[in-house]
């Protein structure tokens, strides 16, 4: 068997759609199994709205998923007139193509187009995913090639390049079907082989209409910006209308190429789950090295601009230990790296760098500490809620007191202070003692918050409650 050889050719007129992405996958994990090559084709015939800045989004998004290709540099379309006016002036001179003057709708001046002879006849071809499809021809009629003899349209532009790059399977979205013949006419014409299609299923929208704009995010670049990486981008992809064959549903890159099969490519449309992609993309988060988890995490904290605010434009400071104490928390509780910046933006992370209750220059930080939120609901109706929810942080600080600084950690922390909790009860005890510490009503468990913390600062913010309560 020859070398198998694909092309990926998107078109520039819009920005990287997470459809095309997933095309470009497929070609490549086909290609690679196989040992193959594979071309970045740009198909830039529509002139008006290809454009510049379209091209560089394909090229980075690419490059952001790690797909490469056998050309340095992407075929354009748009260079190689010369190359389409040699096969148009050949169809002409033989019989299978001629010029037709028409008017075309919502113009008044006639122009010059190149028709193609169509031998109406009926076309068969097998698709690897679909198996055997038929049409008839007839129906097509005369269909227009060029706009002139030496500008060529999608269908004959599309067989003269896969010819000349002697590609052998044409991989693409269901959506190329109605292509087909067309492109299999004009190949018989110029004398070109037949690539062995694969025709797979579109990515719908749960709603099963095809995705759009309106269902959310459609472009690469904005699933990049929101910081899914981009080793579950491709392992979520992949899973978009194929499946292994096992349970398994997390791999890298090599595992799919080693699995990937066509045949298992499924008939019906795809449907994109954003969940299933957050999980994708959690589980590959986790895998990172613990240098990377800490890099990313302080990346956004000093970086955010509300932490520039409270800081006066200086770099957020955090030391090594803190991160290394903080970034545990901050991962349990995401699936991508934006979630970080929610998290501050909600506040939720504040208690690591702010005591409750303290001003911040103009940031929203602790702008609801009341003592009324250190009372525990059961409390609340209690006439002695306040000197009960006193008393029991006078006697956690008595339990905290005895644990030494070294010693002071989650565990050594809970061990310390759940004997007194089951006592007097669980909610009377922690509920004040975490709201103390993160002056939040949603937050880690007290024994992580006081691990995070350290010894003095815990002693600090559980001895200004005990103020509060006064």
């Amino acid at each position: 068997m020859p070398q198998i050889i694909t092309r990926f050719p998107p078109s520039p007129t819009g920005y990287f759609h997470i459809g095309s992405a997933r095309t470009a996958l497929f070609n490549f994990l086909f290609t690679k199994k196989n040992g193959g090559k594979i071309f970045l084709r740009f198909e830039d015939t529509d002139r008006e709205r290809s454009k510049k800045e379209y091209e560089t989004d394909i090229l980075d998004c690419l490059n952001w998923l790690g797909i490469t290709f056998c050309n340095k540099e992407p075929v354009r379309q748009s260079e190689r007139d010369k190359i389409y006016e040699k096969y148009l002036k050949k169809m002409i001179e033989e019989g299978n193509a001629y010029l037709s003057q028409e008017t075309p709708k919502d113009e008044k001046q006639r122009s010059e187009v190149v028709r193609f002879k169509n031998p109406n006849k009926k076309v068969k071809f097998d698709d690897i995913i679909r198996g055997e499809i038929e049409f008839d021809t007839t129906e097509l009629g005369d269909f227009v090639i060029a706009k002139s003899n030496h500008e060529p349209l999608y269908h004959l532009a599309v067989v003269i390049d896969d010819f000349e790059m002697g590609v052998t399977h044409v991989i693409r979205g269901e959506d190329g079907i109605s292509n087909t013949p067309r492109q299999i006419l004009l190949q018989e014409t110029i004398g070109a082989p037949r690539p062995i299609y694969a025709h797979i299923p579109l990515i719908l929208a749960p709603d099963r209409l095809k995705l759009s704009k309106r269902h959310g995010a459609v472009s690469l670049n904005e699933y990049k910006n929101q910081g899914y990486l981009p080793a579950a981008m491709i392992n979520y992809l992949a899973l978009l209308g194929w499946n292994p064959g096992t349970d398994q549903e997390i791999f890298n890159i090599n595992e799919l190429i080693d699995l990937f099969d066509l045949k298992r490519v499924q008939k019906s449309g795809a449907i994109f789950n954003i969940e299933k992609l957050d999980w994708i993309n959690k589980e590959h988060i986790k895998r990172l090295s613990t240098i990377d988890l800490e890099n990313n995490v302080e990346s956004r904290i000093s970086n955010f601009p509300h932490f520039a605010k409270a800081t006066q434009g200086r770099q957020f400071p955090i030391s090594k230990e803190l991160l290394k104490k903080i970034t545990p928390i901050i991962i349990d509780r995401i699936n991508k790296w934006s979630d970080v910046d929610e998290m501050i933006k909600s506040g939720e992370i504040d208690w690591v760098f702010k005591e409750p209750g303290t001003p911040d220059d103009g940031a929203h930080l602790w702008t609801e500490y009341k003592k009324e939120n250190l009372v525990w609901k059961k409390l609340e109706n209690n006439s002695d809620k306040f000197k009960i929810t006193q008393e029991n942080l006078k006697e956690v600080l008595v339990h905290l007191e005895k644990i030494s600084e070294d010693d002071f950690e989650e565990n050594k922390i809970k061990e310390a202070i759940w004997s007194f909790a089951e006592e007097k009860g669980r909610g009377e005890v922690l509920w004040p003692m975490r709201y103390a510490l993160s002056g939040l009503e949603k937050s880690p468990n007290p024994f992580v918050l006081a691990g995070v913390l350290g010894k003095k600062e815990t002693i600090k913010r559980l001895k200004n409650a005990v103020e509060l309560l006064n």
